[in-house]
């Protein structure tokens, strides 16, 4: 009988990316570790691992479901004083535990997803372990060479993680481009989302439910900080006042700051805002894409953007920012409108177009599912993930 695979992932633990990927193959027999590639429990959504406890301060009684391995939690102070001390006194100490790890797991496959804090993080227990070393997958998300690899502090770490590793995956050919020209050689893996796909048959019906042209809806990514620009989406949606009599403005995963500012556009304007709250469920943020006339998400730095997929399965018009490989997916004027993050005045005519052209709209609800379901079927998708991971255990 053939030994059982073993696959240790190396990310993010409460990342609701993080939970879709291993999702995919968590149903396959293999036997699958987490190591978290900063403090934190594991996403609710992940399921089937041995998560490998890093001092977080998750409660006992919330861990009781799934298998675990290493550190086991007691109390928030002490956890953060031990933090602050093993930090201080031991700078490498968790690359150290990683490399434990990896020498007692003796993986088949070690995969790295994200760069600034998985690939770093493997790249030091790398060091420690020496050779041999499993073979070794590095999934670029969002920002990770885009943005970070045009900082000085960054690009030398990302070098050496692009030279050292062994098979390369992200979402965007815009990124295969990026790494080669940072040292990659090795094996380019396909290019596909990194959370998955979508149960496509059970959406097309609630995306059917209204013609886009029919829409009242205005859906807008909430992002704002270091990366997102939701406040450039509402000063464009502020100077579109005019024609926004009978729409109402929807907000997810909002910072702080543009809370606020969505409160006093409603008290400047009258135009209606909502915010959704923290932990609306995926189910609900679709729903209400499949309400939209159009979608808006913005940042300076992104790979493809979860939001424009979810825009385009359900049939509302994407606005997305130029920086997210967007035209990797969608032509300009045709399926969407690509346009710069952080000018509000081309945001402003995007927003005009895509309210007063209903044949525009709707044209690009149906080219955007013939899309949806060429690349985006969650079943085909899983399965390439799983053959991804067979051959290269071969």
């Amino acid at each position: 009988m053939e030994r059982r695979k073993t696959l240790l992932l190396v990310a993010i633990p409460n990342s609701i990316h993080t939970a879709r990927w291993i999702g995919q193959i968590s149903d396959q027999g293999w036997d699958l570790h987490l190591f978290p590639s900063m403090i934190g429990a594991p996403h609710p959504q992940i399921e089937n691992d041995t998560f490998h406890h890093v001092l977080h301060r998750e409660r006992i009684s919330s861990i009781r479901e799934r298998p675990r391995a290493g550190f086991a939690p007691l109390t928030r102070v002490v956890h953060a004083a031990q933090r602050k001390v093993l930090a201080g006194m031991f700078p490498k100490w968790r690359a150290g535990q990683l490399a434990s790890a990896i020498r007692a797991l003796r993986p088949d496959i070690i995969h790295s997803m994200e760069i600034q804090g998985a690939g770093y993080l493997t790249l030091a227990a790398r060091e420690i372990v020496g050779r041999p070393f499993p073979p070794w997958i590095v999934t670029n998300w969002g920002s990770d060479i885009y943005l970070f690899g045009r900082l000085e502090q960054h690009q030398g770490r990302i070098r050496q993680v692009l030279e050292k590793s062994d098979y390369y995956s992200c979402e965007c050919e815009r990124d295969v481009a990026l790494a080669r020209e940072f040292g990659f050689t090795n094996t380019v893996l396909p290019v596909n989302p990194n959370s998955g796909g979508f149960d496509l048959d059970s959406l097309e019906p609630v995306r059917r439910g209204v013609s886009t042209s029919g829409r009242r809806i205005i859906m807008l990514r909430g992002y704002q900080g270091w990366a997102g620009r939701a406040l450039v989406g509402l000063r464009a949606l502020e100077r579109c006042q005019d024609v926004l009599q009978g729409y109402s403005v929807v907000i997810y995963s909002a910072a702080a700051e543009v809370v606020k500012a969505a409160e006093l556009l409603t008290s400047r304007t009258g135009i209606a805002t909502r915010i959704l709250p923290a932990g609306t469920p995926h189910a609900d943020i679709l729903a209400f894409h499949a309400r939209s006339r159009t979608s808006i998400a913005l940042s300076i730095s992104d790979a493809i953007s979860t939001s424009l997929l979810e825009a385009m399965v359900m049939g509302s018009f994407p606005i997305q920012s130029s920086t997210a490989c967007a035209d990797e997916w969608v032509e300009h004027g045709v399926g969407g409108l690509i346009v710069p993050p952080e000018d509000p005045g081309s945001v402003e005519a995007a927003i005009r177009t895509a309210l007063s052209d209903d044949a525009l709209v709707d044209r690009a609800a149906d080219l955007n599912w013939q899309v949806a379901r060429a690349r985006l079927d969650g079943a085909a998708l899983k399965q390439k993930a799983v053959n991804m991971y067979r051959s290269i255990a071969k």
